[in-house]
């Protein structure tokens, strides 16, 4: 059978496989179950497959590429275009082939178990920190009903707990004080996994060669960098930094038309956790950068003299993510901007 292209359709345990010729003519259409797709893989002539980029896909990419296929991860907002008629697995897995075949097709890349194993730290951190935050805002809550009224951080709160459990002139009941008491504890624990977290990015970033060279960039710590590592790799799916920063959802958006070019606000594209993380980087930069007096602090300085502070922060944002991507895909160390010479 001489093939050239396969799209796979994922699920958990029915794949459908959809594959074409030379001239791009259907030739294959078949209905796998779980366990037979490595056989069926196994006893096909090396070709291009092409999946969505979804739950799973990196594990199977990784499976199918050490049978010797050559594998395409393809985001699933680029297949919903070339899907044909009413959406089934046959259909969708014949558009994946289709959008897999373009010559302008923007992949994704397979991820390693390691960037895997380091992805799953970041995702496990980050529900811990929203159910950190869940938690302090129900016991704000509960709190205000009895007219007790606590600051938003949850340093505050944190503090204001066990003064308001130790106060009997307070007016809560015994029965409200041993709830409070498993609130408290119950944030007392999201407070110590949240810290273990902490001190396993840290260790894994000061043990990342790439993590290492990104924490040099003002802006971004081991928490940013270790995101940024696992995220993109080496970098080499982007041509340029700018490719990044759009990925990342922080460049304008456009609405142009009539060769009139129209620029909105930033796109808030791509993974949103990473847009955080290099946001948050970018204000702590802005916080000291008036008592600093190198290149960047000057221009963060001018800038946000015309422009709003959280402008400014994006823009840094930014100019951070056009930076790790040099530093991704060229194997270099953070330089910062030298000084103009002078005339």
């Amino acid at each position: 059978m001489n093939i050239k292209r396969v799209g796979v359709d994922l699920a958990k345990q029915v794949f459908q496989v959809h594959g074409v010729d030379c001239q791009d003519k259907a030739v294959l259409r078949k209905r796998l179950k779980r366990d037979q797709v490595l056989k069926f893989f196994a006893t096909l002539p090396r070709c291009l497959v092409g999946m969505e980029a979804c739950g799973g896909s990196h594990h199977w990419a990784r499976e199918l590429q050490k049978l010797g296929h050559d594998v395409k991860l393809v985001a699933p907002q680029f297949v919903k275009p070339y899907v044909k008629g009413n959406k089934n697995d046959a259909n969708d897995a014949e558009a994946i082939c289709e959008a897999t075949g373009r010559p302008t097709m923007r992949f994704v890349a397979v991820k390693t178990v390691a960037q895997q194993d380091l992805q799953a730290v970041h995702r496990i951190r980050s529900e811990l920190v929203r159910q950190r935050t869940a938690k302090a805002n129900q016991a704000r809550g509960l709190l205000a009903e009895y007219g007790i009224v606590v600051g938003r951080r949850v340093e505050t709160l944190r503090r204001a707990l066990p003064e308001l459990l130790e106060d009997a002139q307070n007016g809560l009941s015994f029965d409200f004080r041993i709830l409070l008491e498993a609130l408290r504890q119950g944030l007392t624990y999201l407070d110590k996994r949240v810290t273990e977290m902490d001190k396993q990015l840290h260790a894994l970033a000061n043990n990342d060669p790439a993590a290492k060279r990104l924490q040099g960039i003002p802006g971004i710590g081991p928490i940013t960098a270790t995101a940024l590592a696992c995220a993109v790799g080496d970098g080499k799916l982007f041509k340029r930094g700018r490719d990044m920063a759009a990925w990342i959802g922080l460049t304008p958006k456009q609405h142009s038309g009539g060769g009139k070019e129209k620029l909105l606000g930033i796109s808030k594209r791509g993974d949103a956790y990473l847009r955080t993380l290099l946001i948050h980087g970018a204000r702590s930069v802005l916080k000291v950068a008036g008592n600093k007096d190198d290149l960047r602090s000057r221009w963060l300085q001018q800038l946000c003299s015309r422009r709003n502070k959280n402008i400014a922060a994006v823009a840094l944002a930014n100019k951070n993510a056009r930076v790790a991507w040099a530093l991704l895909s060229k194997g270099l160390g953070y330089q910062p901007p030298a000084e103009p010479l002078s005339a």
